[in-house]
């Protein structure tokens, strides 16, 4: 009994000391939204503009394997536009099979696969050099949901309307396997 009057007052005092509202988890009150990058089309994305909808941030390359995903990511983004976006982040980080600069890439997916859907400059997703958004997605310390790998090129990151972290996926998952679909039922 004495331990557990003990332990009860260590317990009150120290949660006195917190200032009020400081007891929620740090990385659970960051979101996506805090984030703007820059875009390839020039200016600002701004994740903030997204509050509301769904988020599907992609990887890209245009000389892989999963290129044809474009074409899948575009449907999805079309047939979904009311409740999700979908942001492309080029990247040359596997097999230098993004080795174009910001125009090329946009007019490779423009042309080739008629993207419409949001792309950002060309950034860095692993390495010493990763862009903050990638750290944020792949670090459950900084989302506050899971720690994940961005492995190769098109590893997806689902995000709810909230801008919090659902669920990654990676190359092999297309844009509509019902492994995504079923989040936006």
């Amino acid at each position: 009994m004495k331990y557990f009057l003990l332990f009860a007052v260590v317990l009150i005092a120290c949660t006195a000391a917190i200032p009020k509202g400081k007891l929620k988890d740090k990385a659970s009150s960051k979101t996506i939204h805090q984030f703007k990058v820059p875009s390839i089309e020039g200016g600002t994305i701004n994740f903030k503009k997204y509050k509301g909808k769904k988020i599907l941030v992609v990887n890209t390359a245009s000389k892989c394997g999963y290129t044809p995903q474009y074409e899948g990511l575009e449907k999805l983004y079309k047939e979904h536009k009311d409740k999700l976006v979908v942001v492309g982040f080029p990247a040359n980080n596997f097999g230098g099979q993004e080795p174009g600069s910001d125009e090329e890439i946009k007019e490779f997916c423009k042309v080739r696969f008629g993207v419409t859907f949001p792309l950002a400059s060309k950034v860095e997703v692993v390495g010493d050099n990763t862009h903050p958004l990638f750290k944020w997605l792949t670090t459950k310390e900084q989302n506050g949901v899971l720690d994940a790998k961005v492995k190769w090129n098109f590893t997806k990151f689902l995000l709810d309307e909230n801008g919090k972290l659902l669920a990654s996926f990676d190359s092999k998952v297309t844009p509509q396997s019902e492994e995504i679909l079923k989040y936006l039922k």
